[in-house]
């Protein structure tokens, strides 16, 4: 028995020393920034730091009050993503200034509101183009009409960027993005606030370069802090709108602003909105009476 006891005894007395004698150092790994940690960190740069003054304007103040007016003095916080959105229409992006300013008028601690803009994509926490070229590139778009990668390449050789910059001159900031919810209207593109969709290669080149020719004429409400709201958006609503026959594109409404022929947002093929582009295939007849099921009536 002690013989077959010892070779155990033997290992376990020694297990003490090999442990020991290893050489207690952990190793560290060093490697590049992976560019998704901008959704978190804030790294302070000449545009975007805390010294940069920001106040709401006139105009902005009296759009808060309203907006507050909404909620409990005590739950006036849940009005965060409102306000954040104002500043960012009015700032241009959502900049560290404008967070610490709505955690002021908020009462709120800072790292709450950074902690709001940080996790939700519409809030831009670095300077974008006047127009926010934001091209839906999800499945239903890969597949409707041309397919967004026809509508993807068709950008990048017009811009000459690729997703995710901007244009030297400052009008374009083009990015990808997931479903926009248009997606019987695909493929599309958000340009700030309005929907452009049933684009092809031709017509995204025909609106970009109105966008970018139009530039000194008008401003839009999500770029200009000094428009007031609703004034200058590009709503489809002027008096002159023509057919875009006119002018070349798929049938799309357009109309005149400021001498440049505009295409109006929505559907570029000439849809109102999301019918059947080959026409009404079904309820084609009058509705039945009420006598056809009660008798007695």
């Amino acid at each position: 028995m002690a013989s077959k006891l010892t070779p155990r005894l033997f290992r376990s007395a020694l297990r003490p020393a090999r442990v020991a004698s290893r050489f207690q150092c952990r190793s560290f790994v060093a490697s590049s920034r992976v560019g998704s940690d901008v959704l978190m960190v804030h790294r302070d740069t000449p545009d975007n730091n805390a010294s940069i003054p920001f106040k709401f304007n006139e105009q902005n103040n009296k759009l808060i009050e309203e907006i507050l007016k909404r909620y409990p003095p005590q739950y006036k916080k849940a009005a965060v993503m409102p306000i954040l959105d104002l500043g960012q229409r009015q700032h241009g992006f959502t900049s560290l200034s404008v967070m610490n300013e709505v955690a002021r008028l908020l009462e709120m601690p800072p790292m709450r509101v950074y902690e709001v803009a940080s996790f939700y994509t519409m809030y831009n926490r670095t300077p974008v183009g006047k127009w926010h070229v934001q091209v839906c590139t999800t499945t239903p778009c890969q597949l409707g009409g041309c397919g967004s990668d026809a509508i993807v390449k068709a950008i990048n050789k017009h811009l000459g960027i690729t997703p995710g910059h901007t244009t030297k001159d400052g009008l374009f900031t083009y990015i990808e993005v997931e479903c926009l919810g248009a997606c019987v209207n695909a493929p599309m593109v958000q340009i700030n606030d309005d929907y452009y969709e049933d684009l092809t290669p031709e017509s995204v080149v025909t609106l970009l370069t109105a966008l970018a020719e139009s530039a000194k004429d008008i401003e839009t409400t999500s770029s200009s802090p000094n428009v007031e709201a609703g004034k200058g958006a590009l709503t489809g609503e002027d008096s002159k709108v023509k057919s875009g026959a006119d002018v070349g594109v798929d049938s799309g409404k357009i109309y005149n602003k400021a001498s440049v022929k505009m295409p109006a947002p929505g559907p570029m093929s000439g849809r109102k909105t999301c019918e059947n582009s080959q026409g009404l295939t079904s309820l084609t007849g009058e509705p039945p009476g009420i006598e056809i099921f009660r008798k007695d009536l």
